[in-house]
């Protein structure tokens, strides 16, 4: 027996696949919400998040579970706002709320496998090291400070090394090159064209998107590539089978995770996940959904830094634009909440 408060949200909840004995509408007060339910029996209760007063206050959600118990009420998130940021969630992971989602296929899994803190302990992670580790981008900014210190700028000149980041496929034909494509297109309309060019290393494919940015040279050229295009301020390889990863300042292992790719990658190599620890495994062309992506954790040994889903290569993403940013590549702080918020819903949603 569940119960539901609604408000933006309600023609969604309606359709929700349990036993509801009661179904609230409307925007409450915290104490409100108390005063109707803290003596009610009911299983699970179910909190469409706008309708809950100054829900943007995450200290709302604090003086709510003083008088519920937050192990029962599954909260459904509005998706692109402050409250799917690691930051937010950081701080109602702290009052002991575990079970949150931004659509309704995930409320309902979340009725019959609630989570608990260890299946919400990678956002409070997640939170903490974008409060305390400078992302790839700025290491190098930084690195280029303290060399040019002299000159008192932080901004590109013409010593300045370019940000080399590399993307190499671990399961077969994981989507390297078209997830270049996309990375390429959105750099570009940060940097300028003339500021970002795309490598592809012993293979041809890039010569099908017809894109000047984007060029396919043998290994043995890469060397001289780099240093031709060493004014650049961001260059993406698409390694393919070259090995030297010396060259990257980071390097992006995809993993599509079907069965049979997972599968045949451990045949062929049993112990592939335990050398990719610590390294910045991306999931892509992923359906996984967020529990999904915690089983993935735990059973191959490995964090998981970004899980993307099957995108549409013609046309711009807010996906890509994130994952840039968490890349440190690009700079959303100055974009409006709904822009800026970190996706971590792109774990949780799909």
């Amino acid at each position: 027996m569940d119960v539901v408060i609604a408000n933006l949200f309600q023609e969604q909840l309606e359709n929700l696949d349990t036993d509801v004995i009661k179904f609230v509408r409307g925007e409450y007060d915290a104490n409100e919400i108390i005063g109707m339910f803290q003596n009610f029996y009911y299983n699970h209760l179910i909190i469409d998040a706008t309708a809950l007063k100054n829900h943007n206050d995450y200290n709302v959600f604090g003086r709510l579970v003083k008088g519920l118990d937050p192990d029962r009420i599954i909260f459904l998130l509005p998706e692109g706002t402050v409250l799917c940021t690691p930051g937010f969630l950081q701080q109602i992971i702290s009052f002991g709320i575990y079970n949150f989602t931004t659509n309704v296929k995930g409320v309902s899994y979340l009725i019959k496998h609630p989570n608990n803190y260890q299946d919400v302990e990678k956002i409070v992670h997640m939170a903490t090291m974008q409060n305390t580790n400078p992302p790839v981008a700025q290491v190098a900014a930084n690195a280029t400070f303290s060399s040019n210190q002299a000159g008192g700028s932080m901004t590109h000149n013409e010593g300045q090394k370019p940000i080399i980041i590399g993307v190499h496929n671990i399961t077969a034909s994981a989507g390297a090159t078209t997830l270049i494509y996309m990375m390429l297109k959105e750099l570009i309309q940060v940097y300028g064209s003339e500021n970002v060019i795309a490598i592809e290393i012993n293979k041809i494919d890039f010569n099908f998107f017809y894109h000047d940015r984007m060029i396919s040279i043998r290994q043995s050229a890469l060397q001289q590539t780099l240093n031709h295009y060493s004014n650049m301020k961001v260059i993406l390889l698409d390694l393919n089978d070259y090995k030297e990863a010396a060259v990257c300042n980071e390097i992006i292992y995809l993993v599509e995770p079907t069965t049979l790719k997972l599968n045949r990658l451990v045949q062929k190599n049993q112990s592939i996940f335990s050398s990719l620890v610590d390294k910045k495994v991306v999931l892509n062309q992923s359906i996984l959904q967020a529990n999904d992506v915690y089983d993935f954790e735990n059973e191959a040994g490995v964090e998981i830094f970004y899980n993307i889903p099957p995108l549409d290569e013609r046309k711009r993403n807010s996906i890509i634009s994130d994952f840039l940013s968490r890349l440190g590549l690009i700079d959303q702080s100055n974009q409006t909440s709904v822009s800026k918020s970190s996706k971590i819903f792109g774990l949780f949603r799909r």
